[in-house]
Order: C-alpha cells, then structure tokens, then sequence
C-alpha cells in the first residue's frame, strides 16, 4: 500500500503531461530527421539497385543476399553520416561530390556493361586510348534501360540535395558515430560471404568468399559486394594495393628465361596457311572410348591424321577441364608451387594467346559450349584471352528440358550453327563438348536422355552398367562430330578447314575404378594419356610417338599455320619439330619422356637413363615449372 501511494504521488498529472510533451516533442524531431537521412540515402540506393539488376542475367548472386546490401548500407552510412556531420556548406559540398561520383560511375559501368557483359575495371583505364574509338558507338548503342534510370537518378539525387539540413557548426559527435557504424557493418558484411576454400578446388570460382578475396572476376565481385564496395575494392587493388615484392633473383630469372628469341622452320611450317581452324575439346573421351565400333568418326580421323600416341592430359583438383582451356589458349598451365586456379588469371595479360595471335592474321576467333559463360568464368577469361566472343547454349536459347546437354546440339542449334560458320571470313572455332560427363548411368543425366533416345518404346528401364554408358555417351559426341563434318561438307569449306581435337583429362570420374585398371595404367600419373590429334582432309597419316601434353598444343599450331610467333614465350615446344624431345610433368613434379617415368628425382619404372641425362632433365622439369609459375605471378607479359 505504502508502494502504491510513492507511486502515485511520482506520477503525478503534471508530471505525466510534461513527460508525454517531452517524448512528443522528442518524436517530433526524430522522425523528420529519420526521413531527411533516408531521402538523403535514398539515390545511392537506387544507383546500386538497378545496377544490379541490369547485371541479373549474369545469374550468379540474387538481390536478397545480405552481403551486398551490408556492404551497401556501410557505405551510403558514410556518405550521408559525413553530409549531416559538417556545416551546410562543406555537407553539401560533400553529398553532391559522392552524388556525381557513382552516377558517372553507374553510367561507366551500366553502358560498359551494355555494350560488353562485363562491368568496368579500374584496369581498363591502362588501354584508354584502344577503346577511345569505341567510346560514341558505345554510347549510341548503350541499353535505353540506362538513360532512362540515369535520369530518374539525376531526379531524385536533385530533390534529395534540396533537404541537406541546415548547420552553422560541425558535428564531430554524429561523425565518429558514422565512422564507428561504417566499420562495424562493414566488417560484418564479408563474415556473411562464407568461407574461403583453403585448398585448391575445381569449384572456387563459384564460392563468394573466394570471388571478393581474389576481386577478379569482375561480374561476379559486383554480385556479391554491390556498387560501391566493387568501386573502392577495385580502385584499391588496380592502383593501391602493395603487390607481392618481386624478388630480384625472381625477376632476374624472368629476364633471363625471355631474353632469348628463337625459331626453327620445319617441314610443317605454314602447312595450314589461311585455312580455318577448328579445336575440339573433348570432354572426357579418354583413349579406351575412341573404337571403330563406338565412334566410329574419331576413329577415323585418329588413324587419317597426325595421332600423338604418347599425349598426357595435366589434371588438377583445381578445375581440370578449364585447365586444358588455359594451358592450350594461353601456352601455360596451374601453378605448381603455390594455390590458384586457373580461371583466376583473367587480370594477367597474354599477348601471345591463341586468339590473340591468329586475330593478328584477320580471323574471326569464338568459343563455343554448352554452359553459361558465367561457369568458370567463361567470359571474362576468354574475353582476356582475346576472343572475340564465348558463346553458352543455355545463354543463348532458352531449353524446356536438358537437351543442351547433348554435345548434337552444338551443331544442330541454328544460332550456334550460324555462329560457327562465319561466311567470307577465316574463323577459328574453339568447341568443349559435354556429353560424356558424369553421372555414368541410365537413370539420370545425359545417358538416361540418350537411353531414352535409343528405346522411345520400351517402357521398362534395363540398367546399363558404366562402362556402356560411358560408350554410349561418347558416341554422342562422335556424332556431334559427324554432324560438324557433315555441315562443313554441305557449306564446302572442309578441304579449307583443319580439326585439333584432344581430352580435357581421363576419364577419372568413373565411380567403378576397375574399368580403368582393364585400359590404363593406373599406378602413376601416366594414367593422364588421352587422345590428340590433327586432321586436315589432304593430311598424311602421322603417328607422332614422342611425348606431348596441353603445353605442346599452342605452338604446334602456330607453326602449321606459319604465324610470326617467339617459341621461347611458350612452356611447351612444337611437338613436330625434330628437335623436340618429349617430355611431360605432373601437379607433383613427376615426370615421364617416353623412357623414364621419374618421382622426387629417381626413376620408378625399372628404365635405364645415365645419371647426366637424369639430372639434366629433372633441372629442366625445375626450370619451367618455375618459368610457368613465376610468369602468371609476376604477371611477366604486362611488362
């Protein structure tokens, strides 16, 4: 009782009159303010926002992810908190600064992007002057979808500018609130991405923990940080970041490794002068799938061409399949000695890529596959590659079903096939087939699809065990490679038009090893021998016996269609030149020449090879993986 009476007598009319008049009073003032900050933040919201959305398509992070928007709101946090936090004047001067910045930023990236699928790049800024002719096309033909929210922005950012508050005096209370909210959400925001892979992994480039760290995919980096951070976070590691320290003895051997220019003519130079030139990857087609009875076409053009019958395919957890990308578009391979992925080189500069060098002789140079160019990094690595375009199926054409899955489609789709075949025009064609993927079974995947093809009738499935199904896929893409035949034929371009075709890696992704063990050597890395060949329908058959890889792809190439190229920019040798000894290394610096299979510097296959030879050979194995190495770190080509 006595309790109730103290209360009563503290909450007493007047004073509940005076608190109610103080709290009104308070939100009378507070949500005014509220608003004022949000129509302050408002623009730069929407900058990002639709920035994002025109760049949807890419289809790798959705607009709901928290990370983004973290990253957003630390931002415009600080952009508006530094408004509010000075005077009228230097706020305004503050908040219109900030205001133009990121609309000329968002008119860069969205008319970049409108024009070439990938957003800008600080780097970009090195080749000024190669895109200045480029620039009023760009402009002209730039997604209308841009001017018309470019003028929306300018609208809104206008009547935002109109409520900066007025301030005779700073207030360095609300800016160290501002810097202190700015740091805490903007250390929270990466935390949200996940965790970075710690080992090598075929899947990196699709893990956004590991996109931010590494910022090099730049489609994929403005999905997962938003406009702003993408802006700071590119500007920091194009122009401020403190790259490795190049070790002089590294460098030195760089300059060493380069300085010599050599070239040796043999009797293929030039063969293939003007003609077209069409490289199949093959996913998968390991040496045991090519039969006259299974695919009967590669067969064929095995035994009637140029065979390399001692090729070894580099495989990597990394990502094996791109690997043979970059090693035959680029003259290089993954790094041995330190962790990163191929597809994460795309800021590295590779004049003498493929495309880059036959494009110096007038071709038209394009990819062609069934998987959206964002996998891998498609896009934009082939892009840096020199390409002219990478062309996805499922980008291209919306399928109700898994149809694109079949390697047939690649010719029998119609755009494709238009894009393929460019009239009046020497092409060069870079075709990854799929079929024979995983999984190795007719209950799903591509064999399920062609099980189907094959028995439209019969209702009951009969299981087929791996091994046929990897038969059977295979076939497909030998009739894929019918087709391509067929239409070359059809548009009278065969006799001028050469075939480069080899296997992305063995066909390690067999649950059953034991197939393997009744084809392969399976007990050390020479299991990585897979398929290459050379066909030209007026070539000599030619059984190549020395020892080849990836490496040895770009050079050969080029000296069969007598480019202008420097060997010695290159890992691997022309494989035809009779000077070549042939020699392959693995991910674990083992390595074979056709003789001596060598683990850790010692020979383990009972092979003789004079202890001078040994030692010469395994310096030379050191002496290029370190070359190959050292040139994508040091990003040696910029130079």
């Amino acid at each position: 009782m006595y309790n109730m009476k103290k209360l009563k007598k503290y909450f007493t009319k007047e004073k509940m009159i005076t608190f109610l008049t103080k709290l009104k009073n308070i939100i009378r003032n507070i949500i005014p303010k509220t608003i004022n900050i949000i129509l302050l933040a408002l623009p730069f919201f929407i900058i990002d926002l639709i920035t994002r959305i025109l760049g949807l398509e890419i289809g790798f992070f959705k607009l709901g992810h928290i990370a983004p928007n973290l990253f957003n709101i630390s931002w415009i946090t600080l952009f508006v908190g530094l408004t509010i936090s000075f005077k009228k004047k230097i706020g305004k001067y503050i908040y219109l600064t900030s205001s133009l910045l990121f609309i000329t930023i968002f008119l860069i990236n969205n008319v970049y992007y409108s024009m070439t699928k990938t957003f800008f790049d600080f780097n970009l800024l090195e080749s000024t002057s190669e895109g200045t002719p480029y620039i009023i096309d760009a402009i002209k033909n730039c997604n209308i979808i841009v001017y018309i929210s470019l003028i929306f922005i300018i609208y809104i950012t206008s009547k935002s500018y109109k409520l900066i508050p007025y301030k005779t005096k700073n207030n360095y209370r609300t800016l160290v609130y501002t810097i202190i909210l700015f740091i805490i959400i903007h250390s929270i925001a990466p935390i949200t991405l996940g965790k970075a892979n710690q080992e090598l992994s075929w899947s990196t480039w699709s893990n956004p923990k590991n996109i931010y760290l590494s910022f090099n995919d730049n489609n994929k980096s403005i999905q997962v940080a938003g406009l702003y951070e993408y802006t700071f976070r590119n500007y920091y590691i194009t122009f401020l970041k403190t790259k490795a320290e190049e070790d002089a003895e590294d460098v030195e051997f760089l300059n060493q490794a380069y300085a010599e220019k050599k070239k040796t003519n043999n009797k293929y130079t030039g063969i293939f002068k003007d003609k077209n030139l069409i490289l199949i990857q093959l996913e998968g087609i390991d040496n045991w799938l090519i039969t006259k009875e299974h695919t009967p076409t590669l067969y064929k053009l095995l035994n009637t061409g140029i065979n390399f019958n001692n090729h070894y395919s580099y495989y990597n957890g990394g990502g094996s399949t791109f690997n043979s990308e970059f090693a035959v578009n680029t003259g290089f391979i993954t790094p041995l000695s330190y962790t990163q992925n191929a597809y994460t080189f795309n800021k590295n500069n590779f004049p003498n890529s493929l495309a880059n060098l036959f494009k110096k002789e007038n071709y038209t140079v394009n990819a062609f596959h069934m998987n959206t160019g964002e996998y891998y990094s498609r896009t934009t690595n082939y892009k840096n590659w020199g390409y002219d375009n990478y062309y996805g199926l499922i980008d291209i054409k919306k399928y109700e079903d898994t149809s694109y899955q079949l390697d047939r489609e690649l010719i029998l789709n119609e755009t494709f096939s238009e894009l393929l075949f460019p009239e009046d025009k020497k092409f060069v064609d870079y075709i990854i087939t799929y079929s024979t993927h995983l999984p190795f079974t007719n209950t799903k995947g591509v064999c399920k699809q062609l099980y189907n093809l094959d028995n439209p009738d019969i209702e009951e499935i009969i299981e087929m065990t791996e091994e046929e199904c990897a038969h059977r896929q295979a076939k497909e893409t030998d009739y894929m490679i019918e087709l391509l035949l067929n239409k070359l034929k059809e548009k009278n371009i065969l006799k001028d038009t050469v075939i480069v075709a080899f296997t992305d890696h063995y066909l390690y992704t067999l649950e059953d090893k034991n197939i393997l063990k009744k084809y392969k050597e399976t007990k050390n890395n020479l299991i990585n021998k897979t398929p290459f060949f050379i066909w030209q329908e007026d070539i000599k058959k030619t059984t190549i016996k020395e020892v080849t890889s990836q490496l040895n792809i770009l050079p050969t190439i080029l000296n069969m269609y007598g480019i202008d190229y420097n060997p010695n920019n290159y890992i691997g040798e022309d494989a035809l030149n009779p000077k070549y000894k042939g020699i392959v290394f693995f991910s674990d610096y083992s390595w074979y020449d056709g003789n001596v299979y060598v683990e850790d510097g010692y020979v383990t296959n009972k092979k003789k090879i004079s202890q001078t030879k040994l030692e010469e050979k395994n310096y030379y194995i050191t002496y290029i993986t370190e070359k190959n190495d050292l040139t994508l770190k040091f990003n040696y080509f910029k130079k």
